[in-house]
């Protein structure tokens, strides 16, 4: 299994801005303190445990899904690897975000597929991989390889991640997996309360660094570094 500490690099709102605000309201946690917050009003009675798995690793778009340091990195070399990614300028990808559904839950993505949104995720994908560990065969198994289409598995087994390269999608997750019947009344309100942040596109303009401690903590964020133009 995954030993401790487990990090990933998200895209991450800014602390206290209004996307940020949105997605740690709802999931009823804030990953750069590590505290609880109060559920927003009008969600349903049992919203607490429609967002349990998100409120895990907090509200995010996965760049670089969680990892186990490799043998002999450490973690003031993945601050610095981010610092130096950060600081290397680049386009800064725009997109129409809004509140659809994808695969079962409910998320903010992308109106429509962004060029430069997949080619921020590959570089961090393959600009941090030197940093990970190779997964144990238990977590691999966690991935259900048997229900992946073959080019999941060769990506889950190169960079320990299926969902990359071709196979990204850029996500803000909000709940669970929902049964069919729930999602309509959910998405609708969910887009309700969207439309009230006044956010019509969004920058995907810095990377956030966030560690988690061990397998029943939150993950929270140690550093967020804003990408240079």
């Amino acid at each position: 299994m995954a030993s401790y500490p487990r990090y990933a690099i998200y895209y991450a709102a800014a602390h206290g801005s209004a996307l940020d605000r949105f997605g740690a309201s709802l999931l009823g946690y804030d990953p750069y303190g590590g505290n609880d917050l109060p559920f927003p009003h009008g969600v349903t009675a049992d919203w607490p445990d429609l967002t349990q798995d998100p409120r895990r690793y907090g509200f995010h778009a996965t760049l670089k899904a969680p990892m186990t340091l490799a043998p002999g990195r450490t973690e003031a070399e993945l601050v610095a690897a981010c610092n130096s990614f950060a600081g290397s300028k680049r386009p800064i990808p725009v997109i129409e975000p809004v509140v659809d559904s994808i695969s079962g839950f409910i998320a903010v993505i992308p109106a429509k597929r962004s060029a430069e949104l997949e080619r921020l995720a590959a570089e961090v994908t393959k600009a941090f991989d030197r940093f990970r560990a190779p997964l144990f065969p238990e977590d691999r198994a966690r991935r259900n390889p048997d229900g992946l289409t073959q080019q999941q598995r060769d990506y889950l087994d190169r960079w320990g991640y299926p969902y990359v390269m071709e196979e990204f999608r850029f996500h803000m997750t909000l709940t669970g997996r929902l049964p069919a019947e729930r999602r309509e009344p959910v998405l609708s309100m969910l887009r309700s309360k969207f439309a009230a942040t006044g956010i019509n596109t969004l920058a995907i303009d810095a990377i956030a660094l966030f560690r988690q401690d061990a397998a029943d903590a939150r993950f929270r964020i140690i550093g967020r570094r804003d990408l240079q133009r």
